[in-house]
Protein backbone atom coordinates (compact mmCIF):
# COMPACT_ATOMS: atom_id res chain seq x y z
CA UNK A 1 0.00 0.00 0.00
CA UNK A 2 1.27 3.32 -1.27
CA UNK A 3 1.97 6.32 1.75
CA UNK A 4 -1.16 8.63 2.81
CA UNK A 5 -0.64 11.99 2.79
CA UNK A 6 -0.56 11.19 6.88
CA UNK A 7 2.80 8.64 6.51
CA UNK A 8 5.02 11.28 3.84
CA UNK A 9 4.69 14.70 2.23
CA UNK A 10 5.24 12.34 -1.04
CA UNK A 11 2.73 10.36 -0.17
CA UNK A 12 0.17 13.86 -0.25
CA UNK A 13 1.78 14.42 -3.67
CA UNK A 14 4.67 17.62 -2.99
CA UNK A 15 7.84 17.19 -4.56
CA UNK A 16 9.60 16.03 -7.31
CA UNK A 17 7.08 13.60 -8.95
CA UNK A 18 5.96 12.24 -12.24
CA UNK A 19 2.86 13.44 -13.59
CA UNK A 20 0.08 10.92 -14.01
CA UNK A 21 -1.59 9.54 -17.21
CA UNK A 22 -5.15 11.31 -16.73
CA UNK A 23 -4.43 13.71 -19.72
CA UNK A 24 -4.69 10.79 -22.07
CA UNK A 25 -8.85 11.11 -21.03
CA UNK A 26 -9.03 14.11 -21.56
CA UNK A 27 -10.39 15.69 -24.61
CA UNK A 28 -8.40 17.60 -26.98
CA UNK A 29 -9.61 20.87 -26.45
CA UNK A 30 -10.60 21.70 -22.50
CA UNK A 31 -12.89 24.76 -21.90
CA UNK A 32 -10.98 26.06 -18.17
CA UNK A 33 -14.38 26.90 -15.82
CA UNK A 34 -13.13 30.17 -13.80
CA UNK A 35 -15.85 31.33 -11.23
CA UNK A 36 -14.01 34.60 -11.08
CA UNK A 37 -15.60 34.74 -14.67
CA UNK A 38 -19.06 36.96 -14.57
CA UNK A 39 -20.40 35.24 -17.67
CA UNK A 40 -19.74 31.87 -15.13
CA UNK A 41 -21.50 33.85 -12.79
CA UNK A 42 -24.23 35.27 -14.00
CA UNK A 43 -25.75 31.56 -15.94
CA UNK A 44 -25.08 30.49 -12.28
CA UNK A 45 -27.97 33.06 -10.73
CA UNK A 46 -30.68 30.84 -9.69
CA UNK A 47 -29.66 29.87 -6.41
CA UNK A 48 -29.24 33.93 -5.36
CA UNK A 49 -32.98 34.40 -7.55
CA UNK A 50 -34.27 31.47 -5.11
CA UNK A 51 -32.73 33.26 -1.53
CA UNK A 52 -34.41 36.50 -2.78
CA UNK A 53 -37.72 36.01 -4.25
CA UNK A 54 -38.53 32.36 -3.17
CA UNK A 55 -37.21 28.80 -4.45
CA UNK A 56 -39.81 27.25 -6.65
CA UNK A 57 -37.28 23.45 -6.36
CA UNK A 58 -40.05 21.41 -3.82
CA UNK A 59 -43.14 22.76 -6.85
CA UNK A 60 -40.20 21.79 -9.71
CA UNK A 61 -39.48 18.55 -7.78
CA UNK A 62 -42.92 17.33 -7.63
CA UNK A 63 -44.24 17.51 -10.75
CA UNK A 64 -40.82 16.02 -12.45
CA UNK A 65 -41.56 13.08 -9.30
CA UNK A 66 -45.50 12.86 -10.74
CA UNK A 67 -44.44 12.70 -14.20
CA UNK A 68 -42.20 9.47 -13.50
CA UNK A 69 -44.91 7.96 -11.34
CA UNK A 70 -47.11 8.43 -14.22
CA UNK A 71 -43.98 6.64 -16.30
CA UNK A 72 -44.36 3.45 -14.38
CA UNK A 73 -41.77 4.48 -11.42
CA UNK A 74 -42.08 2.34 -7.99
CA UNK A 75 -44.17 4.39 -5.71
CA UNK A 76 -41.57 3.63 -3.25
CA UNK A 77 -38.61 4.85 -5.55
CA UNK A 78 -36.63 1.57 -4.52
CA UNK A 79 -34.23 0.74 -6.41
CA UNK A 80 -33.59 -2.80 -5.67
CA UNK A 81 -30.14 -4.38 -6.36
CA UNK A 82 -29.56 -8.16 -6.73
CA UNK A 83 -26.26 -8.50 -4.84
CA UNK A 84 -24.79 -10.60 -2.48
CA UNK A 85 -24.96 -9.76 1.21
CA UNK A 86 -21.20 -9.10 0.72
CA UNK A 87 -20.61 -6.28 -2.05
CA UNK A 88 -19.18 -2.76 -2.51
CA UNK A 89 -19.71 0.03 -3.97
CA UNK A 90 -18.24 3.67 -4.73
CA UNK A 91 -19.04 7.50 -3.20
CA UNK A 92 -18.01 10.05 -5.90
CA UNK A 93 -19.43 13.80 -5.13
CA UNK A 94 -18.65 17.63 -7.02
CA UNK A 95 -17.13 15.67 -9.96
CA UNK A 96 -18.03 17.98 -13.02
CA UNK A 97 -15.94 20.39 -14.01
CA UNK A 98 -14.44 19.14 -16.43
CA UNK A 99 -10.86 19.80 -16.13
CA UNK A 100 -7.34 18.59 -14.74
CA UNK A 101 -8.91 18.15 -11.04
CA UNK A 102 -11.69 16.40 -12.00
CA UNK A 103 -9.69 13.68 -15.28
CA UNK A 104 -6.65 13.95 -12.46
CA UNK A 105 -8.96 11.37 -10.22
CA UNK A 106 -10.25 8.73 -12.97
CA UNK A 107 -7.25 6.26 -13.08
CA UNK A 108 -7.74 5.81 -9.41
CA UNK A 109 -11.36 5.88 -9.15
CA UNK A 110 -11.49 3.14 -12.18
CA UNK A 111 -8.44 1.50 -9.92
CA UNK A 112 -10.10 1.24 -6.52
CA UNK A 113 -13.33 0.19 -8.09
CA UNK A 114 -12.74 -2.71 -9.43
CA UNK A 115 -15.05 -5.46 -8.16
CA UNK A 116 -17.73 -2.62 -7.20
CA UNK A 117 -21.35 -3.39 -8.43
CA UNK A 118 -22.04 0.41 -8.59
CA UNK A 119 -21.83 3.91 -7.75
CA UNK A 120 -22.97 6.94 -6.48
CA UNK A 121 -22.54 10.33 -7.60
CA UNK A 122 -23.45 12.36 -4.55
CA UNK A 123 -24.34 16.22 -5.64
CA UNK A 124 -23.19 18.41 -8.31
CA UNK A 125 -22.47 16.18 -11.62
CA UNK A 126 -22.24 18.73 -14.04
CA UNK A 127 -20.92 22.85 -13.30
CA UNK A 128 -22.08 25.49 -14.24
CA UNK A 129 -25.29 25.06 -14.44
CA UNK A 130 -26.27 21.30 -15.44
CA UNK A 131 -26.65 21.36 -19.27
CA UNK A 132 -27.21 18.87 -21.38
CA UNK A 133 -24.25 19.76 -23.45
CA UNK A 134 -22.14 19.84 -20.90
CA UNK A 135 -22.79 15.51 -20.14
CA UNK A 136 -20.47 14.45 -22.69
CA UNK A 137 -17.07 15.68 -21.82
CA UNK A 138 -18.19 15.90 -17.45
CA UNK A 139 -19.53 12.67 -17.06
CA UNK A 140 -20.01 9.89 -20.11
CA UNK A 141 -16.67 10.69 -21.27
CA UNK A 142 -14.50 10.72 -17.58
CA UNK A 143 -16.52 7.80 -16.21
CA UNK A 144 -16.76 5.77 -19.77
CA UNK A 145 -14.76 2.82 -18.60
CA UNK A 146 -16.95 2.50 -15.06
CA UNK A 147 -18.37 -0.86 -15.81
CA UNK A 148 -21.37 -1.08 -13.60
CA UNK A 149 -24.31 1.62 -13.26
CA UNK A 150 -24.02 5.02 -11.99
CA UNK A 151 -26.50 6.45 -9.70
CA UNK A 152 -27.17 10.17 -8.84
CA UNK A 153 -28.67 12.99 -6.30
CA UNK A 154 -28.69 15.88 -7.80
CA UNK A 155 -26.73 19.15 -6.50
CA UNK A 156 -27.49 23.28 -6.24
CA UNK A 157 -25.71 23.26 -9.72
CA UNK A 158 -27.39 20.55 -11.60
CA UNK A 159 -30.64 22.54 -10.29
CA UNK A 160 -29.95 25.47 -12.22
CA UNK A 161 -31.21 25.03 -15.59
CA UNK A 162 -34.66 23.06 -13.47
CA UNK A 163 -33.09 19.51 -13.41
CA UNK A 164 -33.69 18.98 -17.19
CA UNK A 165 -30.03 17.36 -17.92
CA UNK A 166 -30.38 15.42 -15.00
CA UNK A 167 -33.42 14.12 -15.50
CA UNK A 168 -32.77 12.80 -18.89
CA UNK A 169 -29.57 11.25 -18.06
CA UNK A 170 -30.46 9.66 -15.07
CA UNK A 171 -34.00 9.14 -15.11
CA UNK A 172 -34.61 8.34 -18.94
CA UNK A 173 -37.01 11.22 -18.74
CA UNK A 174 -36.97 13.72 -21.66
CA UNK A 175 -39.79 16.09 -21.47
CA UNK A 176 -39.64 19.08 -19.40
CA UNK A 177 -43.04 18.71 -16.81
CA UNK A 178 -45.38 21.60 -17.61
CA UNK A 179 -44.43 25.14 -15.94
CA UNK A 180 -46.03 27.01 -13.28
CA UNK A 181 -48.99 29.33 -14.11
CA UNK A 182 -47.77 32.85 -15.33
CA UNK A 183 -47.62 34.93 -11.79
CA UNK A 184 -48.79 38.31 -11.50
CA UNK A 185 -46.71 41.26 -12.04
CA UNK A 186 -44.43 42.71 -9.70
CA UNK A 187 -44.83 39.99 -7.41
CA UNK A 188 -41.99 38.30 -6.34
CA UNK A 189 -42.25 35.17 -7.97
CA UNK A 190 -42.67 37.59 -11.29
CA UNK A 191 -39.47 39.20 -10.73
CA UNK A 192 -38.07 35.67 -10.36
CA UNK A 193 -39.73 34.26 -13.51
CA UNK A 194 -38.51 37.15 -15.21
CA UNK A 195 -34.77 36.82 -14.33
CA UNK A 196 -34.26 32.96 -14.06
CA UNK A 197 -32.16 31.03 -16.32
CA UNK A 198 -33.26 28.63 -18.51
CA UNK A 199 -32.43 25.84 -20.71
CA UNK A 200 -30.98 26.04 -24.12
CA UNK A 201 -32.29 23.56 -26.23
CA UNK A 202 -29.33 20.60 -26.82
CA UNK A 203 -27.63 19.61 -29.34
CA UNK A 204 -29.86 16.65 -29.86
CA UNK A 205 -27.20 14.61 -32.20
CA UNK A 206 -23.76 15.89 -29.79
CA UNK A 207 -26.07 14.46 -26.83
CA UNK A 208 -26.61 10.91 -28.49
CA UNK A 209 -22.87 10.83 -29.46
CA UNK A 210 -22.33 11.50 -25.69
CA UNK A 211 -24.29 8.63 -24.15
CA UNK A 212 -23.27 6.29 -26.88
CA UNK A 213 -19.80 6.67 -24.22
CA UNK A 214 -21.67 4.52 -21.25
CA UNK A 215 -24.72 2.22 -23.41
CA UNK A 216 -23.63 -0.99 -22.24
CA UNK A 217 -25.97 -3.51 -20.35
CA UNK A 218 -24.10 -3.21 -16.97
CA UNK A 219 -24.18 0.74 -17.19
CA UNK A 220 -27.07 1.35 -17.68
CA UNK A 221 -28.86 2.68 -14.53
CA UNK A 222 -32.73 4.10 -14.53
CA UNK A 223 -33.67 5.79 -11.24
CA UNK A 224 -37.14 6.79 -10.36
CA UNK A 225 -36.59 10.27 -9.77
CA UNK A 226 -34.03 12.74 -7.99
CA UNK A 227 -34.45 10.90 -4.94
CA UNK A 228 -34.50 7.54 -4.46
CA UNK A 229 -33.09 4.62 -2.46
CA UNK A 230 -31.38 1.36 -3.13
CA UNK A 231 -31.74 -1.90 -1.62
CA UNK A 232 -28.70 -4.11 -2.00
CA UNK A 233 -27.70 -7.02 0.39
CA UNK A 234 -28.38 -6.02 3.91
CA UNK A 235 -28.39 -2.67 3.42
CA UNK A 236 -30.98 0.69 2.17
CA UNK A 237 -28.94 3.63 1.23
CA UNK A 238 -31.30 6.93 0.72
CA UNK A 239 -30.25 9.40 -1.73
CA UNK A 240 -32.16 13.36 -1.23
CA UNK A 241 -32.21 16.06 -3.46
CA UNK A 242 -31.71 18.84 -0.87
CA UNK A 243 -32.25 21.38 -4.46
CA UNK A 244 -30.73 24.90 -4.64
CA UNK A 245 -30.50 26.20 -1.08
CA UNK A 246 -29.85 22.80 0.69
CA UNK A 247 -33.32 22.23 2.09
CA UNK A 248 -36.31 19.15 1.20
CA UNK A 249 -39.71 19.85 0.33
CA UNK A 250 -42.72 18.61 2.78
CA UNK A 251 -43.43 15.36 0.05
CA UNK A 252 -40.11 14.78 -0.22
CA UNK A 253 -39.31 14.64 3.85
CA UNK A 254 -42.80 12.55 3.93
CA UNK A 255 -41.03 10.18 1.86
CA UNK A 256 -37.83 10.07 3.41
CA UNK A 257 -39.89 9.67 6.97
CA UNK A 258 -41.68 6.32 5.29
CA UNK A 259 -38.76 5.06 3.60
CA UNK A 260 -36.68 4.98 6.36
CA UNK A 261 -38.95 3.19 8.94
CA UNK A 262 -37.83 -0.63 9.80
CA UNK A 263 -34.87 -2.16 10.90
CA UNK A 264 -32.54 -2.48 7.70
CA UNK A 265 -28.87 -0.81 8.41
CA UNK A 266 -29.62 2.57 6.46
CA UNK A 267 -26.96 4.69 4.75
CA UNK A 268 -27.99 8.47 3.77
CA UNK A 269 -26.56 10.44 0.82
CA UNK A 270 -27.77 13.77 0.54
CA UNK A 271 -26.03 17.05 -1.63
CA UNK A 272 -25.65 18.82 1.78
CA UNK A 273 -23.80 17.08 4.48
CA UNK A 274 -24.95 17.45 8.61
CA UNK A 275 -21.81 17.81 9.70
CA UNK A 276 -18.83 19.95 8.03
CA UNK A 277 -16.16 22.92 8.35
CA UNK A 278 -17.24 22.15 12.30
CA UNK A 279 -20.33 22.70 12.36
CA UNK A 280 -24.03 21.35 12.14
CA UNK A 281 -26.38 21.86 8.98
CA UNK A 282 -29.14 19.42 10.10
CA UNK A 283 -30.78 20.38 7.10
CA UNK A 284 -34.58 21.32 7.31
CA UNK A 285 -38.18 20.24 6.14
CA UNK A 286 -40.66 22.11 4.86
CA UNK A 287 -42.83 22.11 6.82
CA UNK A 288 -40.95 21.32 10.07
CA UNK A 289 -38.78 18.76 11.65
CA UNK A 290 -35.15 17.88 10.01
CA UNK A 291 -33.23 15.83 8.32
CA UNK A 292 -31.04 15.24 11.20
CA UNK A 293 -33.68 14.25 13.07
CA UNK A 294 -34.99 11.06 10.92
CA UNK A 295 -30.93 10.23 10.85
CA UNK A 296 -30.88 10.16 14.55
CA UNK A 297 -34.18 7.76 15.59
CA UNK A 298 -33.05 4.89 16.92
CA UNK A 299 -35.55 3.32 15.30
CA UNK A 300 -34.60 4.39 11.73
CA UNK A 301 -31.08 2.60 11.99
CA UNK A 302 -28.87 5.03 9.89
CA UNK A 303 -24.98 4.14 10.43
CA UNK A 304 -23.70 6.97 8.13
CA UNK A 305 -24.74 10.30 6.64
CA UNK A 306 -22.57 11.57 3.43
CA UNK A 307 -22.85 14.55 1.67
CA UNK A 308 -21.19 16.21 -0.79
CA UNK A 309 -21.32 20.42 -1.49
CA UNK A 310 -18.14 21.23 -0.03
CA UNK A 311 -15.12 20.14 -2.30
CA UNK A 312 -12.71 17.80 0.37
CA UNK A 313 -13.19 14.80 2.57
CA UNK A 314 -14.37 14.91 6.24
CA UNK A 315 -15.75 12.80 8.97
CA UNK A 316 -17.68 13.22 12.21
CA UNK A 317 -18.12 10.14 14.48
CA UNK A 318 -21.04 11.54 16.27
CA UNK A 319 -22.71 9.23 19.44
CA UNK A 320 -25.96 9.23 19.63
CA UNK A 321 -28.20 7.41 22.23
CA UNK A 322 -25.19 5.27 22.91
CA UNK A 323 -24.26 4.47 19.14
CA UNK A 324 -21.99 6.33 16.95
CA UNK A 325 -23.34 7.36 13.33
CA UNK A 326 -20.37 8.72 10.99
CA UNK A 327 -21.22 11.86 8.87
CA UNK A 328 -18.60 12.26 6.41
CA UNK A 329 -18.28 15.15 3.81
CA UNK A 330 -17.38 13.46 0.02
CA UNK A 331 -17.60 15.97 -2.41
CA UNK A 332 -13.68 15.67 -3.26
CA UNK A 333 -14.46 14.10 -6.83
CA UNK A 334 -13.64 16.66 -9.38
CA UNK A 335 -14.33 20.42 -8.40
CA UNK A 336 -12.07 23.13 -6.98
CA UNK A 337 -10.58 22.03 -3.73
CA UNK A 338 -12.32 23.74 -0.66
CA UNK A 339 -9.67 24.73 2.17
CA UNK A 340 -9.46 22.74 5.13
CA UNK A 341 -6.91 24.69 6.85
CA UNK A 342 -9.93 27.41 7.49
CA UNK A 343 -11.60 24.46 9.92
CA UNK A 344 -10.94 25.64 13.41
CA UNK A 345 -10.45 22.85 15.99
CA UNK A 346 -13.15 21.10 16.56
CA UNK A 347 -15.38 20.61 18.94
CA UNK A 348 -18.59 19.99 18.07
CA UNK A 349 -21.64 17.19 18.35
CA UNK A 350 -19.28 15.48 21.30
CA UNK A 351 -16.73 15.17 18.84
CA UNK A 352 -13.10 16.44 19.76
CA UNK A 353 -10.00 17.44 17.35
CA UNK A 354 -8.57 13.59 17.67
CA UNK A 355 -11.53 12.84 16.46
CA UNK A 356 -12.26 14.37 13.65
CA UNK A 357 -10.42 13.57 10.20
CA UNK A 358 -10.27 15.39 6.82
CA UNK A 359 -8.48 15.41 3.71
CA UNK A 360 -6.22 17.28 2.75
CA UNK A 361 -4.59 17.90 5.76
CA UNK A 362 -4.82 21.33 7.01
CA UNK A 363 -1.29 21.78 6.85
CA UNK A 364 -1.17 20.88 3.04
CA UNK A 365 -4.59 22.68 2.59
CA UNK A 366 -2.56 25.92 3.80
CA UNK A 367 0.81 25.05 1.81
CA UNK A 368 -1.68 24.82 -1.35
CA UNK A 369 -3.47 27.84 -1.14
CA UNK A 370 -0.46 29.82 -0.13
CA UNK A 371 1.18 28.88 -3.74
CA UNK A 372 -1.97 30.34 -5.12
CA UNK A 373 -2.30 33.20 -3.70
CA UNK A 374 1.40 33.62 -4.28
CA UNK A 375 0.57 33.21 -7.89
CA UNK A 376 -1.82 34.76 -8.00
CA UNK A 377 -0.94 38.44 -6.18
CA UNK A 378 2.44 38.07 -8.07
CA UNK A 379 3.73 37.75 -4.27
CA UNK A 380 5.39 34.33 -4.11
CA UNK A 381 8.08 34.95 -1.77
CA UNK A 382 6.05 36.21 0.71
CA UNK A 383 2.93 34.16 0.58
CA UNK A 384 4.45 30.87 -0.20
CA UNK A 385 4.81 28.29 2.85
CA UNK A 386 6.03 24.85 2.68
CA UNK A 387 4.38 22.09 3.68
CA UNK A 388 6.40 22.12 6.57
CA UNK A 389 6.10 25.25 7.79
CA UNK A 390 2.18 25.09 6.73
CA UNK A 391 2.14 21.96 9.09
CA UNK A 392 3.61 24.01 11.26
CA UNK A 393 2.02 26.89 12.27
CA UNK A 394 -1.61 25.30 11.62
CA UNK A 395 -0.24 23.09 14.93
CA UNK A 396 0.51 26.00 16.59
CA UNK A 397 -2.58 28.23 16.20
CA UNK A 398 -5.26 24.84 16.86
CA UNK A 399 -2.66 23.44 19.30
CA UNK A 400 -2.85 20.38 18.48
CA UNK A 401 -0.26 17.55 17.15
CA UNK A 402 0.76 17.91 13.31
CA UNK A 403 -0.89 14.29 11.70
CA UNK A 404 2.30 14.93 9.68
CA UNK A 405 5.15 15.54 11.77
CA UNK A 406 6.95 18.64 10.57
CA UNK A 407 11.01 17.89 10.25
CA UNK A 408 13.24 19.70 11.73
CA UNK A 409 14.25 22.53 9.77
CA UNK A 410 10.26 23.72 10.01
CA UNK A 411 10.29 26.89 11.66
CA UNK A 412 6.94 29.70 12.73
CA UNK A 413 8.38 32.94 11.92
CA UNK A 414 6.40 36.01 12.32
CA UNK A 415 6.11 35.46 8.12
CA UNK A 416 4.36 32.39 8.38
CA UNK A 417 2.17 33.40 11.41
CA UNK A 418 0.72 36.34 9.11
CA UNK A 419 0.55 34.32 6.04
CA UNK A 420 -1.82 31.62 8.06
CA UNK A 421 -3.64 34.40 9.76
CA UNK A 422 -4.03 36.02 6.14
CA UNK A 423 -5.16 32.76 4.63
CA UNK A 424 -8.02 32.03 7.34
CA UNK A 425 -6.47 29.12 9.09
CA UNK A 426 -8.27 27.94 12.26
CA UNK A 427 -7.95 28.73 15.44
CA UNK A 428 -8.65 27.35 18.88
CA UNK A 429 -12.07 28.60 20.19
CA UNK A 430 -10.91 29.67 23.23
CA UNK A 431 -8.31 32.13 21.28
CA UNK A 432 -10.26 34.46 19.46
CA UNK A 433 -8.71 36.59 16.49
CA UNK A 434 -7.38 39.74 17.03
CA UNK A 435 -8.98 41.06 13.72
CA UNK A 436 -11.77 39.23 12.17
CA UNK A 437 -11.93 39.11 7.94
CA UNK A 438 -15.08 37.05 6.37
CA UNK A 439 -12.50 34.68 5.42
CA UNK A 440 -14.07 31.63 4.01
CA UNK A 441 -16.50 33.90 2.18
CA UNK A 442 -13.73 35.41 0.28
CA UNK A 443 -12.31 31.79 -0.38
CA UNK A 444 -15.38 30.14 -1.01
CA UNK A 445 -16.70 33.09 -3.80
CA UNK A 446 -14.18 34.74 -4.77
CA UNK A 447 -10.35 33.52 -4.54
CA UNK A 448 -11.37 30.34 -4.56
CA UNK A 449 -8.54 27.81 -7.31
CA UNK A 450 -11.21 27.23 -9.65
CA UNK A 451 -10.30 24.98 -11.93
CA UNK A 452 -7.42 26.58 -13.99
CA UNK A 453 -4.85 24.57 -15.02
CA UNK A 454 -2.32 24.32 -11.89
CA UNK A 455 0.03 21.58 -10.91
CA UNK A 456 -0.27 18.47 -8.82
CA UNK A 457 -1.50 17.83 -6.21
CA UNK A 458 -4.89 18.74 -6.62
CA UNK A 459 -6.01 16.52 -3.58
CA UNK A 460 -9.16 15.04 -4.65
CA UNK A 461 -10.95 12.05 -3.21
CA UNK A 462 -13.50 9.55 -3.30
CA UNK A 463 -15.02 6.60 -0.84
CA UNK A 464 -15.33 3.11 -1.60
CA UNK A 465 -18.12 1.11 0.72
CA UNK A 466 -17.19 -2.66 1.67
CA UNK A 467 -20.36 -3.99 3.19
CA UNK A 468 -20.76 -7.33 4.88
CA UNK A 469 -23.57 -8.60 7.24
CA UNK A 470 -22.06 -7.11 10.22
CA UNK A 471 -20.20 -4.01 8.97
CA UNK A 472 -18.86 -1.58 6.32
CA UNK A 473 -16.04 -0.80 5.80
CA UNK A 474 -15.51 2.99 4.69
CA UNK A 475 -12.44 4.35 3.10
CA UNK A 476 -11.16 7.42 1.56
CA UNK A 477 -8.88 7.26 -1.30
CA UNK A 478 -7.08 10.16 -2.56
CA UNK A 479 -5.85 11.34 -6.33
CA UNK A 480 -3.16 14.00 -6.28
CA UNK A 481 -2.59 13.65 -10.31
CA UNK A 482 0.58 12.46 -9.43
CA UNK A 483 1.36 8.75 -11.13
CA UNK A 484 2.38 7.37 -7.96
CA UNK A 485 -1.02 8.41 -6.56
CA UNK A 486 -2.70 6.78 -9.59
CA UNK A 487 -1.12 3.72 -9.52
CA UNK A 488 -1.74 2.85 -6.24
CA UNK A 489 -4.62 5.09 -4.59
CA UNK A 490 -3.31 5.70 -0.83
CA UNK A 491 -6.08 5.52 1.84
CA UNK A 492 -6.22 8.95 3.81
CA UNK A 493 -9.13 7.38 6.15
CA UNK A 494 -10.43 4.31 7.16
CA UNK A 495 -13.51 3.13 9.69
CA UNK A 496 -15.21 0.02 9.81
CA UNK A 497 -18.91 0.75 10.81
CA UNK A 498 -20.70 -1.85 12.85
CA UNK A 499 -24.20 -3.10 11.30
CA UNK A 500 -27.31 -3.60 13.95
CA UNK A 501 -27.96 -7.02 13.62
CA UNK A 502 -32.10 -6.84 12.60
CA UNK A 503 -31.30 -6.55 8.75
CA UNK A 504 -34.39 -6.72 6.81
CA UNK A 505 -37.61 -5.21 6.62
Amino acid sequence: MSDSSRDTAQGAGWGAARPGTYRRLMPDHVEQLSWLNPRTLWAARNGVLASWFGDPTGRTRSRWVARRAEAGAPADKVIRRDVPESFSFMVIGDTGEGGDSQYAVVPGFLKAAQGTDFAVLASDVVYPVGSAGDYGDKFFRPYQDYPGPIYAIPGNHDWYEDLGAFMRVFCADTQPPAPEPRPRPLTRAWWRSLLWHRARPADEQRFAAARALRSAPGQRAEQPGPYWAIDAGPVRIVGIDTGLLGTVDAEQGAWLREISRGPRPKILVTGSPLYVDGEHHPCPIEGGGTVDDIVRAPEHHYVAAIGGDIHNYQRYPVTVDGRTIQYVVAGGGGAFTHATHTIPRVSVGGVSEGEFRCYPLRGDSLAFYSRLYGRRLRLRRFFRLTEEEAAAVVAERLGIEPARAPGPDARVTRRTRLVAGLLGTGRRPDRPARFRLPVRKIYTQLFSPSSATYSPPFFKSFLRLDVTADAVRLRCLAATGNLAQELDPPVEDEVVIPLPAARTD
